[in-house]
């Protein structure tokens, strides 16, 4: 009896759980073109190319996500509308691995040479490798306007100059996308709100490892509705700006 009194309360609280998500507000983000940018974190070969160290891990996600092409309509539409572009890169460099101490992922990142250069002032043996941008995406990155940031190094822009760029700019409206979910992305949804920033997470354009411990994007999903100001898919983000721009 007290077993089933404890099975008839678990699944009160999951029910009233689930109706209280379903319940959540939803804020929106107005697309604003003189206060918004478009930033993606880590478009590179280890995430985004079968080729890539994680691809073992990611790359059903990213497959299912149809991630590579979201984010590329995401940088058409952004460049084709004036939209400012944000790059924040993930690099280590030979010092990164004199570390003393890792959390599970950064340990597991640092083993398996994920986003290696080989010198913080030398693009030696960079084109190319793993920690280079996604060749689809040069265009995009590599045209002259683009703003990368220096590099973050765990997951979020705390320590990056990604926020002091964006400021110098006049923007304080966020559209969010890249790699990955529930680790980069989500770290820094999480600073950029905190600092003062309007983030609207696009949830196709992301994708995440599926390993032992779980579905990282599943979860990273779950937060996103939580705490993003707006969770659009690529077609609602390009619409949105397509229409914005048309009338300004």
């Amino acid at each position: 009896m007290k077993s089933l009194k404890m099975t008839l309360v678990l699944v009160f609280m999951v029910s009233a759980v689930s109706a209280g998500l379903a319940q959540l507000p939803n804020p929106g983000m107005e697309i604003d073109p003189e206060r918004t940018a478009l930033v993606i974190t880590d478009p590179q070969n280890d995430f985004l190319s079968p080729d890539g160290v994680t691809w073992g891990v990611v790359g059903k996600s990213v497959t299912e996500n149809n991630t590579v092409a979201n984010i590329e309509a995401l940088l058409k539409v952004a460049k084709a509308n004036n939209i400012p572009v944000f790059i924040s890169p993930h690099y280590y460099y030979p010092t990164d691995h004199g570390w003393k101490f890792e959390g599970a992922l950064e340990a597991l990142m640092h083993k398996i040479g994920m986003f290696d250069r080989k010198d913080a002032l030398s693009l030696e043996g960079f084109e190319g490798s793993g920690a280079d941008f996604l060749e689809l995406y040069k265009p995009y990155i590599q045209d002259g306007k683009t703003i990368v940031s220096s590099p973050h190094k765990v997951y979020g822009p705390e320590n990056n100059d990604l926020m002091l760029q964006l400021r110098k700019r006049g923007i304080d409206k966020v559209i969010l996308g890249g790699m990955s979910a529930n680790l980069c992305t989500e770290s820094h949804l999480r600073e950029l709100l905190e600092r003062g920033f309007e983030v609207a997470v696009v949830k196709d354009a992301t994708a995440a490892a599926i390993v032992a411990e779980g579905d990282g994007y599943q979860a990273a999903l779950v937060n996103f509705r939580f705490i993003a100001n707006a969770v659009w898919t690529t077609e609602e983000a390009v619409q949105k700006i397509e229409q914005i721009t048309a009338t300004n």
